[in-house]
């Protein structure tokens, strides 16, 4: 067993000490409930803080800036962010099963990614590891916590918090928090506590199959080189929750942007690149590339979830997303294709300027985002029976919207103000404002 596991193994057992906040929650006085489920931990903090460094278990805990340092200071600020999150359990309505499932979730995640890592050292087997183990980790603990409390949480909704959890921790460690299990265990209690708060219907088939597509379309392209590792963990995340919270027919947009966008910034590489207007890490896609054209969507299909509590219709929110992703399909065409033609003009003054200019533009490019937009409109005909046509002409003018906003942005403050994926974010913001407010102006309905 190598270091990593027996490390990893021990956090393990640690973790397991959450599952005491489940038997205070029938204790009447608060001060007791709340020493009863934090104790263990702050003893487990203290203990990590006083242990000399030759003693067999610091060896166990031990990393290695906790060697250098001689104190555990990793096991320290874990248990500390696991005694905060009980503290938000006992004293703030934080349901008990998001928090035991969340420290199982990233304590076992760690275990079946170290055991992965011991016999096959590649990253991405690993993360898969991480999140398979994570996932049933996460929905074992929630199970055992509504057992203890005698509460009833349906299955589906327990396997969409676990996997919506699993991919966005494994997804934060890729990006930022590699070794900042604490800052991780806190962002994803948080993110789940607001998701176990949302009025969920989810069926058993609907997270089955939202489980199923996104993980095998997050793989394909990851395979085909149209995302990184972070990439693709954003978009299968981003995959469940439209799934989830919205519908089929809106992943339906949603992966025809994702899956014409990447094959577009891999058409005609090697000329992009000799053209100096090629997306950088051979055209697959990162996370700020995946978040700056979907993060505007995503809030949508948050907001459709909670729009009767916003006194709102969906529909406003379908064409904000709507809006915003024939945008974000739009912008990438016209630029990705666009690019390859010849005397591009600088949107705010037409003079021609070089390819590759931000806020350049031809009149291919400009063709080609039409159509692009027009795609989108196009599934959503599809996908959905009631939508109008008026609807339909109303996300590709969104589309448009945003679409001539990242010419103009690009031309204007991007270099400046922000760099290209803040201004790819304002577009779909354009966009999703655009599609929402006609929607609403016009009355048009799904």
């Amino acid at each position: 067993m190598t270091t990593g596991v027996r490390r990893a193994a021990a956090f393990a057992l640690v973790g397991c000490l959450a599952l005491i906040g489940p038997w205070v929650l029938g204790v009447q006085e608060p001060a007791v409930a709340t020493v009863a489920a934090i104790g263990p931990f702050l003893l487990v903090a203290a203990f990590a803080l006083t242990v000399p460094a030759d003693n067999v278990l610091f060896e166990l805990f031990a990393r290695p800036r906790d060697r250098r340092s001689g104190t555990l200071f990793g096991l320290a600020i874990f248990s500390l962010a696991a005694a905060g999150l009980a503290t938000l359990t006992v004293g703030f309505g934080m349901p008990t099963y998001v928090y035991v499932g969340t420290i199982f979730l990233l304590v076992f995640g760690n275990l079946g990614g170290q055991l992965v890592r011991a016999y096959v050292y590649e990253q991405v087997r690993a993360t898969a590891g991480f999140v398979t183990a994570g996932f049933l980790a996460a929905c074992v603990g929630q199970q055992l916590t509504m057992y203890i409390t005698d509460t009833g949480v349906n299955g589906p909704t327990i396997a969409f918090l676990a996997a919506s959890g699993a991919l966005f921790a494994a997804l934060l460690q890729q990006m930022m928090f590699q070794r900042d299990d604490a800052l991780v265990l806190v962002s994803v209690a948080l993110v789940l506590w607001l998701f176990s708060s949302l009025p969920l219907e989810i069926s058993s088939t609907r997270i089955t199959i939202a489980l199923v597509v996104t993980v095998v379309l997050g793989y394909a392209s990851f395979t085909l080189e149209t995302a990184s590792l972070p990439g693709m963990l954003t978009g299968v995340l981003l995959g469940l929750l439209t799934i989830v919270l919205g519908d089929y027919g809106w992943f339906a947009m949603l992966i025809a942007f994702f899956g014409i966008g990447g094959l577009s910034s891999k058409y005609r590489y090697d000329r992009k690149v000799e053209r100096g207007v090629a997306q950088e890490n051979e055209g697959a896609r990162g996370t700020g590339n995946v978040l700056a054209n979907s993060l505007v969507a995503l809030v949508a299909v948050l907001g459709a979830a909670v729009s009767p509590e916003l006194g709102l219709t969906k529909s406003v929110f379908f064409y904000a997303f709507a809006g915003a992703v024939a945008a974000a399909l739009a912008d990438t065409l016209s630029s990705e294709l666009g690019g390859l033609y010849d005397n591009p003009r600088l949107i705010t003054t037409l003079e021609v300027v070089e390819p590759g200019t931000n806020g350049a533009i031809t009149w291919q490019g400009t063709l080609f985002g039409l159509a692009g937009a027009s795609l989108i409109a196009g599934v959503a005909l599809v996908a959905f029976e009631g939508i109008p046509l008026l609807g339909v002409a109303l996300i590709v003018a969104a589309g448009f919207a945003g679409m001539t906003a990242d010419s103009i942005l690009g031309a204007t403050i991007e270099g400046r103000l922000c760099g290209n994926q803040g201004v790819n974010f304002l577009a779909t913001v354009v966009a999703a404002l655009v599609g929402a407010m006609l929607a609403d102006i016009l009355t048009v309905g799904v």
